[in-house]
C-alpha cells in the first residue's frame, strides 16, 4: 500500500457541504477513520452528530492529530484551502475540486516548493487502498478488491474501469491513485509509480495515461532506469484532434510529443506492456502477472 493505509487519520475540509457530506459518509461506511471537519464559522459544532467541525485546518490537526486531508471546498477558495492544510502540517492532501483557475494552481505550487507534502489533484478521484479499507475521495468502494496490483490514472472514469475488470478477474489492488486531470496536478506518473516500485504490498502496476503534455514520457523514463516491476500502460485519446480540448483541461494535443502515439511509442520502448483498447486491460494484466510468476 502507498499513501493511504490503517492509520491514516483524515480531515474534511468544507465536510459540512451537500457534496462532502455524501462523499464523507462513504469514505466512513468504507472504513476510513475520519476524525474532524474544518468548515469556517461553524467551529464548536459536530457533522452528522459524530464528527467534531472546526474553524481552522490547524485547529483540527492540533486537536485530532489528522495526518491527511480531504478537500471539497469551492474552486474559488480550493487554493487557499490546500496552502492552509500544508501550513497546518498536513503530510498528504486529496483534492476533488474541479475548475480551479490555473493561476490559483500555479500559486499553490509555488507555495509548496520544498515543503515535505504530497497532494493529489485538483480534479481527481482520490486515493483508495482496499486492504486498510482505507479511502480518501469518491470512487466507489464496492468495487475494489484488496490485493497487490497498484492503480495510478489521470482519468477517474477510467479508474473505475480497470478497477472492474481487476476485481471481476479477482485481482485485487494494493492502492488506486487517481492524480487527476488538470494541467498543473500535485503529484504524476513517476512520483507515484516511485512509491509503487518501494512498496512491498505491490507486485505490479496498471497507469493510464492521457493526451497531452508529457508526463507519459517522463513515466517512461522513470519505468526504463528505476522500475523492475511490471507495468501495463493504456493512453487514452487516441483519436482525438490536435487543438481540440478532450474532457480534462489537461487532455489537449498541443505538439506532436503531446499524441497518444508518441506516449505509447516511449512507454513500449521502455519496457511497458502498452494495450490498445481499455477493454483489454485485466485481461492483460492478468497475462503479464501469469507470465512474471506473480499469480
Amino acid at each position: 500500500m502507498i499513501l493511504a493505509n490503517e492509520e491514516t487519520t483524515v480531515l474534511v475540509q468544507g465536510i459540512t457541504g451537500r457534496e462532502a457530506t455524501f462523499h464523507s459518509l462513504r469514505c466512513i461506511e468504507y472504513g476510513t477513520r475520519i476524525v474532524a471537519g474544518v468548515t469556517p464559522g461553524k467551529g464548536d459544532t459536530s457533522w452528522e452528530n459524530t464528527v467534531p467541525v472546526f474553524d481552522s485546518v490547524e485547529q483540527a490537526r492540533r486537536e485530532t492529530g489528522a495526518t491527511a486531508s480531504l478537500i471539497f471546498v469551492p474552486a474559488p477558495h480550493a487554493s487557499d484551502a490546500i496552502m492552509e492544510a500544508a501550513d497546518a502540517g498536513i503530510s498528504l492532501i486529496v483534492c476533488i475540486t474541479e475548475l480551479i483557475p490555473t493561476r490559483d494552481e500555479v500559486t499553490w505550487h509555488r507555495y509548496l516548493e520544498g515543503r515535505d507534502v504530497l497532494v493529489v489533484g485538483p480534479n481527481c478521484p482520490g486515493v483508495i487502498s482496499p486492504p486498510a479499507r482505507c479511502k480518501i475521495g469518491i470512487m466507489p468502494g464496492s468495487a475494489h478488491r484488496p490485493g497487490n496490483v497498484g492503480v495510478v490514472s489521470r482519468s477517474g472514469t477510467l479508474t473505475y474501469e480497470v478497477v472492474g475488470q481487476l476485481t471481476a478477474l479477482k485481482l485485487g489492488q494494493s492502492t488506486c491513485v487517481g492524480i487527476g486531470g488538470d494541467p498543473l496536478p500535485g503529484t504524476d506518473f513517476v512520483r507515484t509509480l516511485r512509491l509503487f516500485e518501494a512498496d512491498p504490498d505491490t507486485n505490479a502496476v496498471v497507469m493510464v495515461g492521457e493526451i497531452g503534455g508529457v508526463m507519459e514520457q517522463d513515466a517512461a523514463e522513470f519505468i526504463r532506469t528505476g522500475m523492475t516491476k511490471p507495468v501495463i500502460a493504456f493512453i487514452a485519446g487516441a483519436s482525438a484532434p490536435q487543438g481540440k480540448r478532450m474532457g480534462h483541461a489537461g487532455a489537449i494535443i498541443s505538439g506532436a510529443s503531446s499524441s497518444a502515439a508518441q506516449k505509447k511509442a516511449a512507454l513500449s520502448a521502455a519496457g511497458a506492456t502498452v494495450v490498445d483498447s481499455p477493454a483489454d486491460i485485466g485481461l492483460t494484466t492478468r497475462r503479464v502477472l501469469t507470465e512474471r510468476g506473480l499469480l
